[in-house]
């Protein structure tokens, strides 16, 4: 089942990039994986998928020492400041940065292990009550901000969506937050490259390709349902 999911996933993939004249190689697919069991993601590894994405630190912990080596984690979910030096090690990028404090505290630990943490801000495009990000309107003093630290580097921005039935709902908040990339590249400021912009889920990821997404995180669309009741230890 995996697989057929997976190269349903990727047909769609390539369906979107025709439509909106891209690259297929311009766009990575994280696998969401939170709340699987190391047998799935296992699984998903056969069929040549490295980029993997999980939104709690623990099971990062968890599964990380577990699966190989060249595994490319991503933290995607809400990240406590108490828990970066846990993860730190373990993740390529972190896609939720949403104020200073968390910056500086990815930049101190960053500095203890001399390596420069990619990083992405998180910008509530629709400014719904019950999402993690900073409003689209302080996005560009807070990348200017972070951007002095000197142990982290911010790559481009992530959002969520709202859920919808509809996912050409959300085109305009793609547009919104792919405007802002622009609108933060055109400042040409240090240590800032506005190269990523990840936003899409299973729901609506066609639809962020076709607005100018370059990481679509898709969980449900490759491993189906979750399963809150059994999560990996």
């Amino acid at each position: 089942m995996l697989k057929e999911n997976l190269a349903n996933v990727e047909a769609n993939i390539q369906a979107a990039c025709q439509r909106s004249g891209r690259l297929r190689e311009d766009i990575t697919l994280i696998a969401v994986s939170k709340t699987k069991p190391i047998e799935m993601l296992q699984e998903i590894y056969t069929e040549n998928v490295r980029n993997f994405g999980e939104n709690k630190v623990q099971e990062i912990c968890d599964k990380h020492p577990k699966l190989p080596a060249d595994i490319k984690w991503h933290m995607i979910g809400h990240l406590q400041r108490n828990k970066v030096k846990q993860v730190i090690d373990k993740v390529c990028l972190i896609h939720s940065v949403d104020s200073y404090r968390l910056a500086e505290e990815i930049n101190i630990q960053a500095k203890k292990l001399n390596i420069i943490m990619p990083i992405l801000v998180q910008v509530n495009i629709a400014k719904e009550d019950t999402k993690f990000g900073i409003n689209k309107e302080d996005a560009i003093l807070l990348v200017e901000e972070i951007s002095k630290l000197d142990s982290l580097h911010i790559q481009g921005l992530m959002t969520i969506a709202p859920f919808t039935e509809n996912p050409e709902d959300n085109r305009q908040y793609f547009r919104e937050i792919k405007q802002l990339t622009v609108d933060i590249k055109n400042k040409n400021i240090d240590n800032v490259a506005m190269e990523i912009l990840s936003m899409g889920m299973t729901g609506d990821y066609m639809v962020a390709i076709e607005e100018g997404a370059t990481m679509v995180r898709v969980g449900t669309g490759i491993f189906g349902e979750r399963n809150y009741a059994k999560i990996t230890s």
